[in-house]
Parts: C-alpha cells; sequence; structure tokens
C-alpha cells in the first residue's frame, strides 16, 4: 500500500476535518437537547461527519492506485472534497439555526440552502463516477485487488444514487396535493413519516421502509470490500488455500456479488414500505437465496481445482 502522505492531500485534509467534525458533533449531541424530527439535532452531522470520514480516506487511497489520468483524478478528488465539504457546511448551518437540512422548503433560505446541497450532490456524484472510470482504466495488476476497488466504487455510486430518490415527493405528499406549498418534500422513510419510532444509532424507522439503509449500505462497499480483500491477505500466512491469488480473486467476486444482492434486497425492502428488522415472507427468501448462493460460490472457490497442487515450499509452511 501506499504511504499515506502519498494520498490524495485534498481530500486526507477533509477527513481529518470531518473528524474534528465528527468530535464537535458529538460534543453537541452530550450538551444541545434539542430534537428535530424526532431525533436528537447533533445527529445528523455526527452521522455524516463520521460517514465523510471513511469515505474520503478511501478514495484518497483509491487515487494513489491509478497508472493514467492522474491529473483528472486529482481534480475529480478535489471536486468531491469541496463539494463535500460546502454540503456539510450546510448542514451544520441548519443545525445551528435549529432548522432541517434535508427536504426543507418551508422558507425562501431553506429552500435555497437545500437546493444548494442537491447541486453538491450531483457534484460529488459525478466526481466519484470519473474516479470509478479513471480506476476501471487503471492497471492493477492484483486481479482481486482490482476486482474489490471496482466492485467497492461502483456500488458505492449506486448507493449515493439511493439519495436522489429521497429528493422525490412521497405518494403521499402527492396525495395532498399541494406541492407548491409544502414546506417539506421528499423523505428517508416509505410508507410512514419521517421522524418515528426507530432503531438506536442508526435512526432507521421501524415501522416503515427506510432509504438510507440501501444509501448506507451500498456507500460503504467503497471501503469494506477493499478491508475484505485485506483479511484474506492478512489471513494468507495461516491458510494454504488463501495464499493463491486465484482463489482471493474468486472469493472477491463471491463478496462482490453477495455484496450487491444484499444491496439490492435492502432496497426492495425499503421501496415497499417494509422495516428492516420486520422482514416478510418474501423477503427472508430472497435472503435466503442470497445466502444459499453466497455459501455455494464461496465453497466453490475454495475447492481446489482439478490439477492444481499447493508448492512444496507453501506446504512446509502450512505444516
Amino acid at each position: 500500500m501506499h504511504h499515506w502522505r502519498t494520498w490524495h492531500r485534498p481530500l486526507v485534509l477533509f477527513a481529518a476535518a470531518m473528524a474534528v467534525m465528527t468530535v464537535v458533533s458529538g460534543v453537541g449531541l452530550l450538551v444541545d437537547d434539542r430534537m428535530l424530527v424526532g431525533a436528537a439535532i447533533w445527529f445528523k452531522p455526527f452521522k455524516f461527519a463520521a460517514s465523510f470520514t471513511v469515505y474520503a480516506l478511501a478514495l484518497a487511497w483509491m487515487l494513489t492506485l491509478l497508472t493514467r489520468g492522474r491529473r483528472t483524478g486529482w481534480w475529480a478528488g478535489s471536486v468531491v472534497a469541496l463539494s463535500s465539504l460546502v454540503e456539510m457546511a450546510i448542514i451544520t448551518v441548519q443545525v445551528v439555526r435549529g432548522k432541517r437540512s434535508h427536504f426543507n422548503h418551508a422558507t425562501p433560505l431553506d429552500e435555497s440552502l437545500f437546493s444548494a446541497m442537491g447541486v453538491t450532490v450531483v457534484i460529488l456524484w459525478a466526481g466519484t463516477l470519473v474516479i470509478a472510470i479513471l480506476l476501471l482504466r487503471a492497471r492493477i495488476e492484483d486481479r482481486a485487488s482490482a476486482w474489490a476497488i471496482r466492485s467497492g466504487v461502483f456500488l458505492a455510486l449506486a448507493g449515493a444514487g439511493i439519495g436522489f430518490v429521497m429528493t422525490q415527493p412521497t405518494k403521499e405528499q402527492r396525495a395532498a396535493g399541494n406541492l407548491d406549498t409544502a414546506d417539506v418534500i421528499g423523505a428517508h422513510a416509505v410508507g410512514v413519516p419521517d421522524g418515528g419510532p426507530s432503531m438506536p444509532l442508526t435512526g432507521w424507522s421501524t415501522t416503515g421502509g427506510d432509504l438510507r439503509i440501501p444509501h448506507f449500505v451500498g456507500m460503504h462497499a467503497l471501503q469494506l470490500l477493499p478491508l475484505f480483500l485485506l483479511v484474506l491477505v492478512t489471513l494468507a500466512p495461516r491458510f494454504a488455500r488463501l495464499r493463491d491469488p486465484r482463489v482471493r480473486l474468486r472469493l472477491v467476486l463471491v463478496a462482490s456479488g453477495a455484496y450487491a444482492a444484499v444491496t439490492a434486497l435492502v432496497i426492495w425492502q425499503a421501496l415497499r414500505g417494509q422495516p428492516l428488522i420486520h422482514p416478510d415472507g418474501a423477503t427472508l427468501a430472497a435472503a435466503a437465496l442470497v445466502l444459499a448462493a453466497t455459501a455455494a460460490g464461496t465453497y466453490g472457490a475454495l475447492r481446489p481445482r482439478s490439477g492444481t497442487h499447493i508448492p512444496s515450499a507453501e506446504k512446509a509452511v502450512a505444516s
């Protein structure tokens, strides 16, 4: 892995700022008892800051892997950092004002801030797409690493895209017929109002669907799939099968497919207005299929191919 000093500097600086903001928001959670839409008012900046920290660091590292288009990648990373900073600034300003940042059309100022935040999200998504395309063209020698990184960034784009769905009027808002004068347009929850009963820590709805779930799951593929490969590499000295780069590649492919399937499953569940913790029979059946396919894929990935063997030197280490 490249030394962290070679990582994309603007993204590293942004990540450091978000780490500080995570601490500031944590203090806010302790000392500020204001509530907004059923949650502590500093909960949203806390979650966003923590998420931005790991997201930016992952992109900053991935940009060191580019073999072509480095300058374009640098600018794309800088655009992601700047647009994310603006989005976080708007969220924080609204917290200080005691107003909701998302879906807020109550006043011209609130509507302008939300519209500006929407622009930053589009720019962030486009910048990440540019980086994804550059990574697709990069010559990464280890195929398992290449698949983990590319799958992670494209699944992150899919997860981020759920944010655009949230900004659309809900079925209930359309039925009310007052979109031109409504204070709130769009929602996290599906089938129930935002701010209802929710899970601890995450704040995800326990009575209806919640689009923040696939948004979260998808975006963090950016970190989790490369981390999965890192675990395989770390375990390789102890497990002979994992020393074979072809086995690691097959396991990464299985993990990428499983992750994509889980992301699709939670999207489907949320859009049907179903809480994550109260799945129906159809959701459980789909989850069982994903689990069975993943288990079969893992078995197939680890099963020795005919005609292959562990070199004697590796056998000695394994013994």
